[in-house]
């Protein structure tokens, strides 16, 4: 039983964690792989000292900001100049009540903040694959239909980048946008803990790139709280997770 209860523990910790898109599989894993090491003296002895050291580990990211460094490590906040488009990354939809992720909705919010600043005149939003879901509705179409709800006339010109599963995708489309467009600049949004990686990809495509990135939403930054201190340990190892897959040539999250 303790084997189980360990499972079930650790399974709930990595849904969290790491944003599992099928938890329910992985729950199932790990209640039946902690059952089997709680019934061997050894393995069971092993078993207890890692959940010792992750509940160390955790316990430290709670009590204290520590994470604090290692955010601002992601983040490339520059100040906006005049540029011929500004890039709003797709940031996440709710697929049950069809709306914008908070992610998303800052995203835009700040894209049209740059937009009314005039810094550019027209945005990019992401038109995202069918590889994770085929039946959730498309980002770029609700961020086209409230810009058109903001601005019903004179709004800014909005172009959408088609079918594109990662931010590599994205960097392409922007990029061949630039080339028919003759652009020279762009202004980048996304949220910032992103921001850095993001950056460096639309760069690497050969973009002139000002980073401009959107408030973050699912946490105070600062993290004041034990609830924001887990929140930006659970981007964190995103963030880590997508600089692992990228290496190994697998699709990122995002």
């Amino acid at each position: 039983m303790e084997g189980l209860a360990l499972g079930a523990a650790l399974g709930l910790l990595a849904a969290f964690l790491g944003e599992v898109r099928a938890p329910v599989p992985l729950l199932l894993a790990l209640l039946v792989v902690g059952g089997l090491l709680g019934t061997f003296g050894t393995a069971r002895r092993v078993f207890r000292v890692g959940c010792g050291l992750l509940v160390a580990v955790l316990s430290l990211t709670l009590l204290t900001p520590v994470l604090r460094g290692p955010l601002n490590a992601l983040t490339l906040s520059q100040t906006p100049v005049p540029a011929d488009a500004v890039v709003v990354l797709g940031g996440g939809v709710q697929c049950g009540t069809r709306a914008l992720a908070p992610t998303s909705a800052a995203r835009l919010a700040r894209g049209l903040e740059l937009w009314r600043a005039g810094y550019a005149p027209r945005l990019t939003v992401s038109e995202q694959s069918d590889v994770f879901s085929a039946t959730c509705p498309k980002i770029s179409g609700i961020m086209q239909a409230q810009v058109r709800a903001l601005y019903p006339t004179a709004g800014p010109e909005v172009l959408k980048l088609r079918n594109v599963t990662t931010t590599r995708d994205e960097a392409a489309r922007v990029r061949d946008l630039a080339r028919a467009g003759g652009w020279t600049r762009v202004l980048l949004v996304t949220s910032p803990s992103h921001s850095r990686r993001a950056a460096a990809l639309f760069r690497a495509s050969g973009l002139t790139v000002t980073s401009v990135p959107a408030d973050e939403t699912l946490y105070d930054p600062t993290l004041p709280l034990p609830s924001d201190r887990l929140y930006a340990l659970r981007t964190l190892l995103y963030e880590a997770l997508s600089h692992v897959k990228a290496a190994l040539g697998a699709t990122p999250e995002r």
